[in-house]
């Protein structure tokens, strides 16, 4: 008996990873388009050989190494999005506001007290966020090739689940389905040959995907940088991830046709995901210039180490009509009112990016300059994003994790991204334009993703005031998974979103 429990509590601890971990949580700490400050926003985030702005703690932490004053700085913002949604040739649209702010801190920027080869040095701490998860998903379509039933009917029949492990041991899945009956066994002779789904495919099921999202990738970042005779520049940041993320969601499948008596009217699935990390991982850069007017620009970003806590809690109604009637179960009910709980930890995909500027008219006194054109190129390794048990010595979970990363590496591939900006300054105002275009981090071809972001803005200079306004646009393609099947293809939405983000920053010489 003792070694039958200590079985279903494995088997419950390994089903609750399966459900809440899949190969898209690795993008959701990766490919984003960074914020930043208005200025950074403007110039489409290209600040790996510009420096001078705080942003550069989260891209090319050398170009801190161009202060030698000190600074304050805040940059809130507001965020607009445009959703729209094409599943199985049904459109959907609708929209989703919310807060947000760019990178915001004070940098310490301090001439060299020593006569020598460095001129100067700068320390600057920060907060930003590189990515907001506020959003709406909804979409719906008439499939009538898969449901999402038989993600619990692989699960079962994987396992070689009994009825009473699959009425027990997956508590946030497959155990409320086989609980409220959209699937149940198939017997012969009185022994179990196996378990069906109750959802009618053959004339077709009208599926419903509702999510609402919410948090956002936040990095807190201490960045140190030198300035060698104003024509090579080192920095170093060691930042901080702060993540936080909640997801909403309600799955529905409900019968196409009016018929009372095909033992399937709707089923409802309901899932309440809170997810928390804290991480490390260091920055480092360097700037050159070879001439006056040039900037040439390194950085490598190691991947990020994050521990995350992740709970969920689910519930399931199904109304199989004269089989079993409306049936309610909930993961509540099933585990004392506890949500489930699981602590991982992921590495993300690490950086590098070269950078070129030509500034006009380059000289120590800024207000003189009259603009600069920047570029950024940088690589991402999607793939090498990896997932890895808490508890090392669970010989389940770490099988597990090792399918889970052989899915990453098959999933997704290296991509990459191109930054592009400008600004014409008429002291003290400046007109800035700017873009960037992050590629594909699929390796399926079928699947089209993209961010493009353009972007325009306003500065304005004088006596130690900024103040920075930017409106920039992201025109996103990508694409949702409803549920993952393994031995059908999987069914997703395509999704077009146009992001519109409003961003002023404030800064003070102080």
């Amino acid at each position: 008996m003792k070694k039958l429990l200590a079985l279903c509590i494995v088997l419950h601890s390994m089903i609750f990873m399966v459900k809440a971990q899949v190969p898209d949580d690795a993008l959701r700490t990766a490919w984003f388009i960074p914020g930043g400050t208005a200025r950074n926003q403007a110039i489409g985030g290209a600040m790996g050989s510009l420096g001078g702005d705080i942003t550069a703690n989260n891209v090319n932490p050398a170009g801190i190494g161009l202060y030698k004053t000190k600074e304050l700085v805040l940059s809130p913002g507001f965020m607009l999005n445009n959703n729209k949604y094409n599943y199985r040739g049904t459109n959907n649209n609708l929209n989703k506001n919310a807060f947000a702010y760019g990178a915001s801190g004070i940098i310490l920027g301090s001439p060299s007290p020593y006569r020598g080869s460095w001129t100067s040095s700068a320390f600057s701490v920060s907060i930003n966020q590189l990515a907001s998860y506020n959003n709406h998903i909804s979409y719906k379509g008439l499939n009538n090739t898969s449901s999402y039933s038989e993600q619990y009917l692989e699960e079962l029949i994987r396992d070689g689940a009994s009825p009473i492990a699959a009425e027990q041991n997956y508590i946030f899945g497959s155990s409320l389905a086989y609980r409220t009956y959209l699937v149940d066994t198939v017997n012969a002779n009185g022994q179990l040959i196996g378990y069906k789904s109750l959802v009618p495919l053959g004339t077709g099921i009208t599926q419903q995907v509702d999510a609402t999202t919410r948090g956002g990738y936040h990095e807190l970042s201490f960045a140190f940088a030198g300035n060698l005779q104003d024509k090579l520049y080192l920095g170093t940041s060691i930042n901080i991830p702060i993540i936080s993320y909640t997801r909403n969601l309600t799955y529905t499948e409900t019968d196409a046709t009016d018929n009372p008596d095909n033992n399937f009217e709707s089923s409802v699935f309901n899932e309440y995901t809170s997810s928390n990390g804290f991480g490390l991982n260091v920055k480092m850069g360097i700037i050159y210039k070879p001439t006056n007017n040039f900037r040439l620009g390194f950085a490598f970003h190691t991947p990020s180490f994050i521990g995350f806590r992740d709970k969920i809690r689910a519930d399931m109604t199904t109304n199989t009509e004269a089989y079993a009637g409306i049936v309610s179960e909930s993961s509540d009910n099933l585990n004392s009112g506890d949500p489930g709980q699981r602590d991982y930890s992921q590495i993300t995909p690490w950086r590098v990016m070269g950078s070129a500027s030509f500034v006009l008219h380059e000289v120590a006194d800024t207000r003189l300059q009259r603009g600069f054109i920047t570029a950024d190129l940088e690589y991402v390794n999607y793939k090498g994003a990896r997932f890895s048990a808490s508890n090392t010595e669970d010989p389940i979970a770490n099988n597990y994790y090792t399918s889970l990363n052989n899915l990453v590496k098959e999933y997704y591939k290296g991509a990459v991204n191109v930054r592009l900006g400008g600004e014409l300054k008429f002291d003290p105002i400046a007109v800035r334009l700017g873009a960037s275009y992050y590629g594909s981090p699929y390796s399926d071809k079928a699947l089209k993703a993209s961010r493009l972001m353009l972007a325009g803005g306003l500065g304005y200079r004088n006596h130690g005031f900024i103040l920075d306004l930017t409106y920039s646009h992201s025109i996103n393609k990508d694409v949702n998974f409803p549920y993952r099947l393994n031995d059908k293809p999987n069914t997703f939405a395509s999704w077009n979103n146009n992001r519109g983000n409003v961003i002023l920053t404030l800064g003070f010489k102080i």
